[in-house]
């Protein structure tokens, strides 16, 4: 086996060249804005290839396999929303200093990102539109699509065991079922949760009225998809137990 350190391992060479500040002079906070959207980007690469594993052990019928998978898609939103906090440091008044380089980039414009939503369960109409607004709807995203939703995969689960998803709260004692169904509601509940503090950074920097970059209506488009659901018939069982009505 041909010996190998670190730094090639890593292709830090390649890695370090390419945060590549645009504005000029270059602005002390850009540096931080590019590393962590490129960071975020690496993750959703994580997530999504985590996702496969999910749905595959799902498809599988492996219910504990997939238990274990999505308590690490988990860990991993978890690590997307929190460095968020980083940008939480940067005054409004800095941004604005570089923010015109920016072009029309838009975090909307995510390749990745509208694939995790889609591989999640997004099939709303206005989520149709905007992956479709740029022109043709990216392959990553296409293909994301085409397979069933988490929601579809775990309700497809549930019938194969004869149960009901109520019957997985009222059982005698928990099962591989009732585990995967409360982490699959952690990662939505997560996600969503990563929205809103995106939303809050966003309001924190520019302000709830400043249009986005990309064209978007900025803060304001972001707030309509804070309580997006991606397993909104598994949030509704919750319910049952309370008398109330689903919409």
């Amino acid at each position: 086996m041909t010996e190998i350190n670190y730094p090639d391992y890593l292709a830090l060479d390649e890695l370090m060249q390419l945060q590549r500040p645009r504005s000029n002079p270059v602005h002390p906070d850009e540096l931080l804005f590019i590393v962590v959207h490129q960071a975020s980007e690496l993750w959703f690469k994580c997530i999504l290839h985590e996702m496969g594993h999910l749905t595959g052990a799902m498809e599988r019928g492996e219910v504990m396999y997939a238990v274990l998978a999505v308590q690490r898609i988990n860990a991993l939103v978890q690590i997307v929303a929190a460095q968020l906090s980083a940008l939480e440091t940067m005054p409004p008044q800095h941004f604005a200093q570089f923010r015109g380089y920016l072009g029309t980039s838009s975090g909307s414009q995510s390749v990745q990102f509208r694939a995790l939503e889609a591989t999640s369960g997004a099939r709303d109409p206005h989520f149709m539109h905007v992956i479709g607004e740029h022109g043709d709807v990216p392959a990553l995203v296409r293909e994301a699509l085409a397979r069933p939703t988490l929601e579809e995969l775990f309700e497809r689960l549930v019938a194969r065991e004869g149960v009901t998803v109520e019957s997985l709260y009222t059982g005698a004692a928990p099962t591989p079922l009732f585990l995967l169904a409360e982490g699959l509601l952690e990662y939505d509940a997560g996600f969503a949760r990563w929205r809103f503090l995106h939303v809050q950074l966003v309001e924190r920097i520019i302000g709830p009225d400043t249009g986005g970059t990309g064209g978007t209506l900025g803060a304001r488009y972001l707030q309509r998809t804070v309580s997006q659901r991606f397993l909104p018939r598994l949030w509704a069982v919750r319910a049952k137990f309370f008398g109330a009505t689903t919409r």
